[in-house]
């Protein structure tokens, strides 16, 4: 069973980043399946079990929680749930539900011809569980996954229990704007919280039911020896890539703002070597690029000029230039303020080809699309988040477990 994934081994990479401290954790984290296992499925006695999981649904030794769910004792699991990029993380696209070849289980896809749990899918369940790994950023969809199931679970008085995990980018920092009420909608802008949330997905879960009044039967599996400030690879716990494009922790550090391109005309991720690490388009000079972006010193990272043939996107096949991104000191990096100035620079060099207006789709946001194009001082952006974040620390504190 251990070889499930053997589709996905080649994404799956352990980090150890020129930062971490590797004796800042004496002690193995226990993710929540880990938990459960220990605690022997008491939980689950008896109850009829819908998963909502994908790759990342492993215990410590790799093991698959679909495989552990489903050999339980007295524990009965019934059908699975996949988000985007399906049960196994390599699919791109809609997705369409079908059958699981070792368990012979239905796999529902929540990302296909709908996002939510159909009546059709609720038929019989008594409990879910949700067991993904979340890399700590609004605009990475398997958050919106949760939060619709735990509004079609509210809805049918099904049982909802979390089987948290760490925020790899650790639990401390949040960063970004805020998205106001009518900004609240679909998969990337499921809750008004910043672009980098700083909570795990137990929490969130919490917040979600706590501020919305779902009115769920929530259930958090927490984390064991886990602290807020430890960075991925300081856990002890094994790097399984949450999606395709998502290859490491150096990645998920730099997601909360070289992912803002996701929707441009400019490639972030698809066909590169290195996704997010790197970002570039054929109109691009990258020496004028870099320079001027490292004469912006953007605290913790460097710029370095180069070319790339994207081996598929947009720009199949073409040269591109563009820049890789050096991470020199995570702690005092602050991606979501990096990721702005690169669109302004962007903008401000080459405002006739970049397609800064698409941007919307993962800020949601006009009025940023305007501070971008207008040159605003970087400053000035960040302080107007100010109040929000407020806000949103007053309310995250009443929901952290850790």
């Amino acid at each position: 069973m251990i070889l499930r994934y053997l589709t996905i081994s080649i994404l799956i990479v352990i980090l150890f980043d020129l930062n971490t401290n590797l004796g800042a954790q004496s002690q193995q984290v226990l993710t929540g399946i880990d938990v459960l296992e220990r605690e022997e499925f008491v939980q689950l006695f008896g109850k009829r079990v819908g998963l909502i999981t994908n790759q990342t649904g492993m215990n410590r030794f790799w093991r698959p929680t679909i495989d552990i769910l489903f050999n339980a004792k007295n524990v009965n699991l019934v059908a699975l749930f996949s988000p985007e990029h399906g049960i196994r993380g390599t699919a791109e696209g809609k997705i369409p539900s079908n059958i699981d070849s070792i368990t012979g289980l239905n796999i529902y896809s929540l990302y296909g011809e709908t996002r939510q749990p159909t009546d059709r899918m609720l038929n019989g369940i008594e409990t879910f569980v949700f067991d993904i790994q979340d890399i700590g950023t609004r605009f990475y969809t398997y958050i919106g996954t949760m939060k619709l199931c735990m509004q079609e679970a509210a809805k049918n008085n099904i049982e909802f229990i979390v089987l948290d995990r760490p925020n790899p980018i650790n639990g401390v920092d949040f960063e970004g704007p805020i998205l106001s009420p009518e900004q609240v909608f679909g998969l990337v802008g499921s809750f008004p919280i910043p672009i980098r949330h700083g909570m795990t997905v137990g929490e969130l879960a919490l917040m979600y039911n706590g501020e919305e009044k779902l009115g769920l039967n929530l259930k958090i599996i927490k984390i064991k020896n886990w602290k807020r400030e430890l960075w991925f690879d300081q856990t002890g716990l094994p790097w399984i890539n949450p999606s395709p494009n998502m290859r490491n922790l150096y990645e998920a550090t730099l997601y909360p703002g070289i992912g803002l391109l996701e929707r441009t005309n400019v490639e972030d991720k698809r066909g590169l070597e290195r996704p997010f690490e790197m970002f570039g388009a054929p109109w691009i000079n990258s020496i004028e690029l870099a320079i001027e972006l490292n004469r912006q010193n953007i605290s913790g990272v460097r710029f370095v000029p180069i070319k790339f043939i994207p081996e598929k996107s947009r720009y199949k096949n073409q040269l591109c230039e563009g820049v890789a991104i050096s991470l020199l000191d995570r702690n005092s990096f602050q991606p979501v303020k990096c990721g702005i100035i690169v669109l302004q620079v962007l903008y401000k060099l080459y405002a006739d080809k970049f397609d800064v207006k698409k941007v919307w789709h993962v800020t949601r946001s006009d009025l940023l699309i305007e501070q971008v194009k207008n040159q605003v001082p970087i400053e000035d952006i960040v302080n107007s988040w100010k109040p929000g974040l407020e806000n949103f620390s007053t309310m995250r504190n009443k929901y952290l477990l850790y």
